[in-house]
C-alpha cells in the first residue's frame, strides 16, 4: 500500500521486470525444457526395463520405432505458443519501465530455439505433421496484446513518473521556463494543529524548535485558503495533462503501427513472385489436361465415327 517516490514506480517495476525477464523466461523456462523431457524419459526407461539377461538381450535388438516409444509423447503445440505470448506480453506491456526486456527476450529465443530443436529431435516422440495456414487465433491474440500494450505504456509513462508534472511546471508555472522549485511546488502545506486526535507525533519536539507547518507531497490548498485541504487546480491541470498525453501518445503509435503495416508487406515480394508463378504452371497445367481431354474426346469420336461407317459398307457388301 506504500505510494510511489518523489522519482515515480518505475524503478521498483524495472526490477521485477529484471527478475522475471532473467529469472523466470531465461533461466527457469530453459531449465524446465531440458530437464523434465530427460526426467520423464528416466522414469518411463526404469518402469519398462527388465531384469534377465535374455530380456536385455531382446531389447538391444528393438528397431528404432520400438526405441522412439520410451520418449515424452508429443503434447502439441499449445505450451509453445503460451510462452511466447507471456513473453510477448512482458515484452511489450512495459517496454517504457525496463528497455532492456527486447534483448534478454531476444537472448532467451536464441537459447529457446537450440532447446526446442534438441526436444523434438532426441526427446520426444515425432509429431503427426499438420499442415497449416497461419497460426490461427494466436494471431489475433498478439494483436490485441500489442493494443492493450500501447495503452499500458502511456499510463505507465504518465502516471507513475514525473514526466508529465515536471512538463506542467515547465510551461504552466515556472517564472522562468526552468525547472527551479519545481519540488517546492509539488509540496502541500499542513498546519500541525490540525491533527486529529490520538495522530499527532508523540514527541513533538525531537527537532529541537517547535514546528507550525509541515510539507507533504500532493496538489492541496493550504490551510489559510477558504478550502484548507481541498485539492488545487493544479492537481486538476496536471491530471488533465496526463490524460491528454494518453490520448495523443495512443494515436500517434497507432498511426505509425498503420504507417509501418502497410510499409512493409505481410508477405514478402519474392515470395508473392513465387506463388505467383506457382499459379501460373496449376493454370498452365490445368489447360494442358482440359487440351488432353478434349482430344481424346474427339480421338473417341473419329475412331467411333469410323467404326460405324466400316460397319454400314461392311453390312452393304454382304448383301450385295
Amino acid at each position: 500500500m506504500e505510494e510511489c517516490a518523489h522519482g515515480g514506480c518505475l524503478m521498483e517495476l524495472c526490477i521485477q521486470l529484471s527478475i522475471t525477464m532473467l529469472g523466470k523466461q531465461l533461466i527457469q523456462n530453459n531449465l524446465f525444457e531440458i530437464g523434465v523431457p530427460k526426467l520423464k524419459k528416466l522414469i518411463r526407461y526404469i518402469k519398462s526395463k527388465r531384469g534377465s539377461f535374455q530380456e536385455e538381450e531382446y531389447e538391444k535388438k528393438l528397431q528404432r520405432y520400438e526405441t522412439d516409444h520410451f520418449l515424452e509423447p508429443f503434447a502439441g503445440l499449445t505450451p509453445e505458443y503460451m510462452e511466447m505470448i507471456i513473453q510477448f506480453g512482458f515484452v511489450t506491456l512495459f517496454v517504457a519501465s525496463f528497455p532492456l526486456a527486447p534483448l534478454f527476450a531476444l537472448l532467451n529465443n536464441i537459447i529457446e530455439i537450440r532447446l526446442d530443436a534438441k526436444k523434438f529431435v532426441a526427446e520426444l516422440r515425432r509429431p503427426d505433421a499438420a499442415r497449416g495456414k497461419d497460426i490461427g487465433i494466436w494471431y489475433n491474440i498478439l494483436r490485441g496484446v500489442a493494443k492493450v500494450a500501447v495503452i499500458v505504456n502511456a499510463f505507465v509513462i504518465s502516471f507513475t513518473s514525473d514526466f508529465i508534472p515536471r512538463l506542467v511546471y515547465q510551461y504552466m508555472y515556472s517564472p522562468d521556463g526552468s525547472m527551479h522549485s519545481f519540488v517546492n511546488h509539488t509540496l502541500s502545506y499542513f498546519n500541525v494543529s490540525h491533527f486529529q486526535n490520538g495522530t499527532a507525533p508523540l514527541e513533538p519536539f525531537h527537532l529541537g524548535f517547535h514546528v507550525d507547518i509541515c510539507r507533504y507531497k500532493d496538489y492541496r490548498e493550504p490551510p489559510w485558503s477558504l478550502t484548507p485541504y481541498e485539492i488545487s487546480k493544479e492537481f486538476w491541470a496536471v491530471l488533465a495533462a496526463r490524460l491528454a498525453f494518453v490520448v495523443v501518445f495512443q494515436n500517434v503509435v497507432m498511426l505509425m503501427s498503420d504507417v509501418v503495416d502497410w510499409i512493409i508487406p505481410d508477405i514478402p515480394k519474392d515470395i508473392s513472385l513465387q506463388i505467383y508463378k506457382e499459379k501460373i504452371l496449376m493454370m498452365d497445367l490445368f489447360m494442358k489436361e482440359e487440351q488432353g481431354k478434349t482430344r481424346i474426346e474427339d480421338s473417341c469420336k473419329e475412331t467411333s465415327t469410323l467404326t460405324r461407317s466400316r460397319s454400314m459398307s461392311h453390312t452393304a457388301c454382304k448383301n450385295y
